[in-house]
């Protein structure tokens, strides 16, 4: 896949969110490109044509990217299928909704997944009941020798954004991590971990508050503002937003 065709897909989230109101993120540009990351994570690890879990599916949006993206997807979550994920064909997307009474096993054979993602999920497995360990177990065992397990928007300890949230009394995530956490998690389960990085100096979310609307509304100012992003994460990498690594289950 090309990056044109990254845009595209991303540019037509945008679009359905003027209609599915539960695609917040899309409601702005600048907030919208802060998947164009894993995006191209994806397209690095994960071959055209794969089986993919979006574990943890939420509103759909990425749910709605892989199959975009020529992949056979299946979606688990706690809630009813998104509605941007609906009129997919039952050959490339199967939905299947977990139950809070068991928030750990997965309803999937082993070995079955050749990427598992996990999109601002993690991190919420205690909320829910579960634990880290657990649900990293059963996803690394979905997952095929050599299979990847892809994590984004894993929140950082030492993240100012989340220190200036608790602050002023704003949402912030109860559990944060760090690059030694990662490590210990994925070596317990038996990951090899292939990539690991902080991201995200600058806040997205505000964009689609409606911090100021018509800048958020402009794809040219996205644009400018990911360059910024990439240059001042690099110089203030401690304190960044999240996460993201991948883990390959060893053949």
């Amino acid at each position: 896949m090309q990056e044109p065709d990254l845009h595209t897909i991303l540019t037509e989230l945008v679009q359905a969110s003027s209609q599915d109101k539960t695609l917040v993120q899309f409601r702005s540009p600048i907030s919208a490109h802060q998947y164009l990351r894993l995006y191209r994570l994806v397209v690095k690890y994960v071959k055209p044509g794969s089986t993919v879990l979006d574990w943890g599916v939420g509103n759909g949006h990425f749910s709605y990217f892989l199959v975009k993206s020529g992949h056979t997807v299946s979606g688990y979550s706690f809630d009813d299928i998104p509605k941007v994920c609906s009129a997919f064909a039952p050959e490339v997307y199967t939905y299947k909704r977990g139950s809070f009474s068991d928030p750990i096993s997965l309803p999937y054979g082993n070995q079955v997944f050749d990427a598992v993602v996990s999109v601002g999920v993690l991190e919420h497995v205690r909320v829910t009941g579960g634990n880290e360990v657990a649900s990293l177990k059963e996803i690394f065992r979905t997952l095929k020798p050599g299979g990847h397990f892809i994590c984004f928007h894993l929140p950082n300890r030492y993240s100012w954004i989340e220190a200036l949230g608790r602050m002023i009394g704003r949402w912030t995530h109860r559990y944060r991590y760090t690059f030694a956490d990662i490590l210990s998690l994925s070596s317990t389960i038996g990951f090899e971990v292939i990539e690991i990085r902080r991201y995200a100096i600058l806040p997205r979310n505000i964009w689609w508050w409606g911090i100021p609307k018509g800048i958020g509304s402009s794809f040219q100012m996205a644009r400018l503002y990911d360059r910024l992003e990439s240059f001042l994460s690099v110089l203030l990498s401690p304190i960044c937003q999240n996460y993201l690594f991948v883990a390959k289950k060893r053949i």
